[in-house]
């Protein structure tokens, strides 16, 4: 890698580790299409390994404030939907699964976005965890149910419970690539040359969290959520 596609790569993953270490979520969604254009080869591997580093920080500090329970049934939705995403891809065209569970974020941001607030139950965790392991597998951004339904927690708790949930997702998907063969030394090189991003990201995110007030967190999530499925259903459409 060049010392400029470097620098862009490295731009955009300390960009994407500040908004995951302030909202819970947001490295695959912002990161991903950059490294793609710039280095391919670094994706999934690279940046789900760059992913799982800082859900560890984050995980680290705001533990006192993960809500387990709720992670814990997030999990249970979040294996099941895994294999699910799995299968739709072998049975249905990439493209048209991205835009229709793109469109179903997007219906969720709307409802939110007038007043609905889905609770953070067990149902709904199952339901949020599955969708984000249908919707992360077909096409690596799995963040935006889970910041729809617990988009009213507080700003450490968000962080810290999406963090773990993470986690969990991340430390699957490496071993599942490990055992396929897709993590290799150049997989490992290019996690260690951009783990300084990932630090100066997570560093950046602290005084961004002491700005993000509840309702400006909440907001952010919500936004960000419509963006992210809105730049899917781009991405897919473009390349009709």
């Amino acid at each position: 890698m060049s010392v400029s596609s470097y620098v862009v790569v490295a731009m955009a993953i300390v960009l994407a580790s500040c908004m995951q270490a302030s909202i819970g979520f947001g490295m695959g969604m912002l990161a991903a299409p950059i490294v793609a254009i710039v280095n391919p080869a670094m994706i999934p591997g690279t940046l789900i390994m760059l992913a799982a580093l800082l859900t560890v920080l984050v995980v680290v500090r705001e533990r006192e404030a993960i809500d387990l329970g709720g992670t814990g049934w997030a999990l249970v939705g979040r294996v099941p939907g895994t294999v699910a995403g799995a299968l739709l891809l072998a049975l249905l065209p990439q493209r048209a699964l991205a835009i229709m569970l793109a469109g179903v974020v997007l219906f969720g941001v709307v409802l939110t976005s007038v007043g609905w607030i889905p609770v953070p139950h067990r149902r709904n965790l199952v339901l949020a965890g599955a969708t984000s392991g249908v919707l992360g597998t077909a096409t690596s951004i799995g963040g935006p149910p889970m910041a729809l339904v617990w988009q009213n927690t507080s700003g450490a708790q968000l962080r810290g419970t999406m963090s773990g949930f993470f986690l969990v997702g991340s430390l699957m998907s490496i071993a599942m690539l490990a055992v396929t063969g897709s993590i290799g030394a150049q997989t490992v090189s290019s996690f260690a040359v951009l783990t300084p991003a990932v630090a100066v990201g997570y560093l950046l995110s602290w005084p961004v969290n002491r700005l993000l007030d509840p309702q400006r967190q909440r907001w952010a999530a919500i936004t960000i959520s419509a963006i992210g499925a809105i730049l899917l259903i781009t991405r897919e459409l473009v390349g009709l």
